[in-house]
């Protein structure tokens, strides 16, 4: 067992991606999630493709609308051993 390499992360996920996916896997359409929120469905769009930011009170919305913990959304990459170490 001493000679094993620990597992990469092979891609970063951005706030954009981490609301996508979490949507994603709830099989809701970015309409639907709109509907759910109030947010209009071009700024949904928008947050997802990292063109605006997500913000804490829109984080706050969308994870009551996704039954999610707000910090998943906003700190995807959060990397707990890293952020530690510092």
């Amino acid at each position: 067992m001493a000679n094993y390499n620990k597992a990469k992360r092979l891609i970063e996920v951005s706030v954009g991606d981490s609301l996508r996916i979490i949507r994603e896997f709830q099989a809701l359409s970015q309409n639907e999630l709109a509907a759910m929120t109030n947010i209009p469905q071009s700024t949904i769009s928008a947050i997802e493709n990292n063109r605006i930011k997500l913000g804490v009170e829109r984080a706050k919305v969308f994870a009551r609308a996704l039954q999610c913990h707000p910090a998943v959304l906003v700190f995807p990459g959060w990397d707990i051993q890293h952020e530690s170490a510092a």
